[in-house]
């Protein structure tokens, strides 16, 4: 059991400690200012308690430089992520108040509680993977960043741009080829050559980033590029974020943490798996690269592997189909002369005839782009079969009418509503009964249709 834990909640300007004891009681708080002498402070102020460890929020992030000190100075330090400290201070009771001293007493609460908390480690040579490969992954995002301006600017001065990937080459010829007309257009072929002198001295950045990763991952001497599909920098991306596999108890641990486990999200009888957006996503990411690389060509492994999913009912993209939309599935699969009918609907809710899509891992009908309860326009149900928008007889019943807003008002609709000419339905013969020229329906009618409108007016009644 530890005796005092020290909490810190880093940032770039200061530091607030607060220590806690083995009940959660507070000790003491200390707040030191972003300085060379600010583990020196830390230390000096935490001699009073001998056994203790520091448990830093984000030991990775804001707090990697703070927690390195102590490290070097032999104390034990734990990494605290922030969304847990969050919870512990959203749980709490008392004061929740959001500031320096409850977040640091939140985290050593948090480091308290868990025993799952991982410890801070010195950086090593897996440190060093971590570093390139980030660099190597923010030189393409700048990439594709200045090739999407360049060919913004391009369509500007060629009719149609440059319709595939462009290279910097490339565009050098194609402003070679132009003759600008006026100074708008001079500007412009400026403004291209200057993106296209970035393109080139972003090029080579990213050839010297991948230089250095070959370099650092055999100076790792790992075995990940034995593996079919994995090169330098996604060895590098992988070995950055993990560094010691031996830190996960087993193989399904590694999967949660990489995302590439499934989660359950089942609700009662329903037993439900879908694809996990936890984990860390840069890990997930280089995995994915790697699987897409083994399916691309068919004597790996990986494609192998791939086969032998879809030949047990899989599909591409996600795991076994439903049971429950077995049928549906299979009525899709068959051509359009072998489908069964497709029955009416008899009342409000879902029609069993519409075309089903894939939403979420679900064959479900479209969702409309704007529901009907969203917009002011009063149109009947659309029918999805084809026959265009048809009026929903089941929804005239009264308690389904709305009623006037006064005794003695009008029907809330405008005077120039009011005037033209104005259809009653007659909810027994469900056919539009058109009133004689120059005379008005009554108000407390059901509704009534436009001349030769295609849509259903809003229905107004009076109790």
């Amino acid at each position: 059991m530890v005796a005092v834990m020290i909490g810190v909640d880093p940032h770039k300007a200061s530091h607030t400690a607060v220590a806690i004891g083995a009940t959660e009681e507070p000790l003491a708080e200390l707040r030191v200012r972003a300085s060379e002498s600010q583990a020196e402070r830390l230390l000096a102020w935490a001699q009073a308690w001998p056994e203790r460890t520091w448990a830093v929020e984000g030991a990775g992030g804001v707090g990697h430089l703070l927690a390195q000190q102590l490290l070097a100075a032999g104390e034990r330090v734990l990494d605290v992520p922030p969304k847990l400290a969050a919870r512990v201070r959203l749980l709490q009771a008392g004061d929740t108040n959001k500031n320096d001293p409850n977040d640091a007493r939140s985290v050593a609460v948090a480091a308290l509680r868990s025993p799952g908390v991982r410890e801070a480690s010195r950086d090593d040579h897996a440190v060093v993977l971590k570093i390139w490969s980030k660099r190597y992954k923010d030189l393409g995002r700048t990439r594709t960043q200045v090739a999407c301006r360049l060919h913004q600017v391009l369509c500007e001065l060629i009719p149609g741009g440059v319709a595939k990937q462009i290279t910097a080459g490339q565009a050098a010829r194609i402003l070679e080829s132009v003759t600008p007309a006026d100074a708008v257009a001079v500007a412009r072929c400026e403004l291209a050559a200057e993106f296209t002198q970035d393109l080139r001295g972003i090029d080579a950045a990213i050839r010297d980033t991948r230089k250095k990763l070959a370099i650092a991952v055999r100076a790792a001497g790992t075995s990940l590029t034995g593996l079919f599909g994995v090169g330098p920098v996604i060895a590098a991306a992988v070995i950055g974020d993990v560094r010691a596999v031996s830190r996960f108890p087993g193989r399904d641990h590694f999967a949660a943490y990489n995302g590439t486990a499934p989660i359950e999200v089942s609700s009662g009888g329903r037993k439900i798996y879908r694809l996990s957006r936890r984990g860390n996503r840069r890990l997930n990411h280089a995995i994915h690269m790697a699987a897409v690389t083994q399916i691309r060509y068919p004597h790996s492994q990986g494609r192998a592997y791939y086969e032998r999913k879809l030949a047990e009912g899989k599909t591409s993209q996600r795991g076994p189909a439903l049971p429950e939309a077995a049928d549906q599935r299979r009525h899709l699969r068959l051509p359009p002369s072998r489908r069964p009918p497709r029955s009416r609907c008899q009342e409000p809710g879902r029609a069993t005839g519409e075309r089903l899509t894939h939403q979420r891992g679900r064959l479900t009908p479209p969702a409309p782009a704007l529901r009907e309860s969203h917009s002011r326009a009063c149109h009947p149900p659309y029918d999805p079969r084809g026959c265009g928008w048809r009026p929903s007889f089941c929804c005239l019943s009264l308690a389904a009418l709305p009623c006037e807003r006064a005794a003695g008002s009008r029907t809330g609709q405008s005077p120039a509503a009011q005037r033209r000419p104005q259809g009653v339905l007659d909810a027994a013969a469900r056919e539009p009964i058109m009133p004689a020229a120059g005379k008005r329906a009554h108000p407390a009618h059901a509704g009534w249709l436009p001349g030769k409108g295609p849509l259903l007016r809003r229905i107004s009644t009076s109790t």
